[in-house]
């Protein structure tokens, strides 16, 4: 009986699959540099010139950014390509912010619903420091960051890396959204503190682990906001008609 020789993984080959798992899962983030080369070797428990060739891999892949004298940083474009080229298209058309919505009932819905399922002891402290954030901003351009690191959290809190990469590579539209949906907001009467509170249930539910509430409780949120933008431009749309019949009657 013949018996095929095992042949074992090339060392350099294993380190760069666990950065890649890593930097997959999220645990290393956009524009995060790597520790110094000796400090990861021995995190590894691997020769440096082992995790060199790791890093030349990777770098030749196009995940990680080597710069002279700087150190080693994850592609800070790598899950940008998606958003760029359509940021300033969906900024400006006001019915692709509906779609936006739409987009986002899907989405969060379900990452709300897995966060609550699957999520871990430290994720749910990760997104209560997250909406104490939110809490914390004042300026629409901070909140926005901050709500969106929100939504982030409760991504990585679904251990479901397509939802999470798919958070990271819609980042900027997510939040130009945000912050056009919060200036709506800012123009109704306790709109804001209405929006907040959605939040904080949509916390809520996820930290006493209840899928289906987080779920409801995201759409709900969503509602809410597509209610107010519906209201708010109808509201606009009678001004300018009023404007337009007193202009033609001068």
């Amino acid at each position: 009986m013949a018996y095929s020789k095992i042949n074992q993984p090339k060392i350099s080959d294993v380190i760069m699959g666990q950065l890649e798992q890593m930097i997959l899962e999220g645990s290393l983030q956009p524009g995060q540099k790597l520790p110094p080369e000796r400090e990861l070797a021995l995190q590894f428990e691997v020769s440096r010139p082992s995790l060199r060739e790791a890093i030349q891999k990777l770098e030749a892949k196009g995940l990680l950014l080597r710069r002279q004298g700087g150190g080693t940083y994850v592609k800070e474009q790598l899950w940008q390509s998606l958003a760029d080229p359509i940021v300033e298209l969906m900024h400006s058309d006001s019915e692709s912010q509906y779609d936006l919505l739409e987009f986002r009932h899907a989405t969060e819905g379900m990452m709300a619903y897995f966060a609550a399922l699957r999520g871990t002891d430290a994720d749910m402290q990760n997104i209560k420091r997250t909406i104490m954030e939110v809490d914390g901003a004042i300026e629409i351009e901070q909140q926005a960051e901050a709500i969106v690191r929100f939504y982030r959290a409760i991504a990585e809190a679904s251990h479901n890396v397509a939802m999470l990469h798919l958070v990271l590579s819609l980042a900027p539209v997510l939040h130009k959204n945000v912050a056009q949906n919060l200036e709506l907001l800012n123009r109704r009467e306790e709109a804001s503190t209405r929006a907040n509170e959605h939040r904080l249930a949509l916390l809520a539910a996820i930290v006493r682990r209840d899928p289906d509430a987080a779920r409801e409780a995201s759409n709900e949120h969503l509602s809410y906001i597509e209610e107010i933008m519906l209201t708010v431009r109808k509201e606009d749309s009678r001004l300018q008609r009023s404007l337009r019949r007193l202009k033609s009657g001068d």
